[in-house]
């Protein structure tokens, strides 16, 4: 296992984190997983026996089951792993029941702790946007429960770009602890992240972790074009995110992604998390799985490094066009580019 810092702190985080989306299988969530505490432990005994020390999870998962399983199988061994759980989303009917107002901030921090056994978080994450709620009102909750010791570090998840830099900056302007991550969905298939959110994370130093890395399943080879959706499946059960917006450039990815491996002697899903290993400011990739075949071909990834006529094959065929104002920057700044522009330039010619 390779272990990378988080960001600007000093925190390592192997670059394979366990998601435990799948644990629980209440409501909506059965359609993706159904693990129960048996199942869970062989697959959480599994990652620990392959270096991974980062766990992660919600709230909102299964309505806080999936974090009373990962709590019930780390028993005895909390203290050498890293948990990262989040608060944000709706978890009940009540008119507080969502958002990140200091109220439900505190709560549900409180509340995941109980069902996590543990006396803190490592890594508390906001889910999503709440443009409801002041974000000096959200600073001071997290500032509270980082000074009450129950959060060490915070990140975000799912923000655009000028909600991580108003974040930020309202956290530099009242000393506030910063977020040091963002959790983020970026894929070959989805790569508009590389407009703001990655460029962000090198000029602020937030470390990137990356949720859904394969398009929940989508680029691991086994959907391929015309096929019906693999019995077992998320897109079998129904479950329709991310959103694919050009499914013909999907099944091209896909392609190049099976010729890539099959040249390598490596599954599709071991090229794509690859891909993604070698991209700018990535911490970490969240992966998922409902069985251990899954788990051990993922972890391969990590040995795994591309070439750079490879990494240019997966480009030409992911491409994302230069919409204003980068085209109007490459023609007149790329002169003066500093390497949080390089994030989205770096793979385009300049000249």
């Amino acid at each position: 296992m390779e272990y990378r810092y988080l960001g600007n702190s000093g925190l390592k985080v192997s670059v394979l984190t366990m998601g435990t989306f799948t644990f629980g299988g209440q409501g909506d969530f059965a359609m993706v997983g159904n693990q129960g505490v048996e199942e869970a432990r062989r697959l959480v005994d599994l990652c620990i026996d392959n270096g991974v020390n980062l766990f992660d999870t919600s709230n909102m998962y299964s309505l806080g089951r999936s974090e009373e399983i990962l709590g019930e199988v780390l028993a005895g061994r909390r203290e050498d792993v890293l948990i990262s759980t989040k608060a944000r989303m709706r978890i009940g009917s009540g008119p507080n029941d969502e958002g990140v107002s200091r109220h439900h901030l505190i709560r549900e921090c409180e509340r995941s702790l109980k069902r996590l056994r543990t006396d803190y978080i490592d890594i508390y994450y906001m889910h999503e946007w709440d443009g409801a709620t002041p974000l000096e009102e959200m600073m001071a909750a997290l500032d509270t429960l980082v000074t009450q010791g129950k959060v060490r570090y915070t990140g975000c998840s799912n923000y655009s770009g000028w909600h991580v830099m108003k974040s930020l900056a309202i956290a530099d302007r009242d000393r506030r602890p910063r977020f040091v991550t963002q959790q983020i969905h970026y894929t070959l298939e989805a790569r508009e992240a590389e407009y703001e959110l990655l460029p962000i994370s090198v000029d602020q130093g937030l470390g990137v972790l990356v949720w859904s890395p394969l398009a929940a399943g989508l680029l691991s080879g086994k959907h391929r074009r015309g096929q019906k959706a693999p019995e077992g499946s998320r897109q079998f059960a129904g479950w329709s995110e991310p959103p694919i917006r050009d499914e013909d450039k999907l099944w091209r990815i896909v392609d190049v992604l099976v010729e890539i491996g099959s040249e390598r002697g490596v599954s599709a899903a071991q090229v794509a998390l690859a891909w993604l290993l070698g991209r700018p400011a990535i911490s970490s990739l969240v992966i998922g799985g409902r069985n251990e075949a899954q788990f051990r071909d993922n972890f391969a990834a990590v040995d795994l490094k591309l070439t750079d006529e490879e990494r240019q094959r997966l480009h030409a065929v992911s491409e994302i066009p230069f919409i204003y104002p980068y085209w109007h920057q490459r023609n007149f700044a790329r002169d003066r580019f500093s390497s949080g522009d390089l994030a989205l330039h770096k793979d385009f010619a300049l000249d």
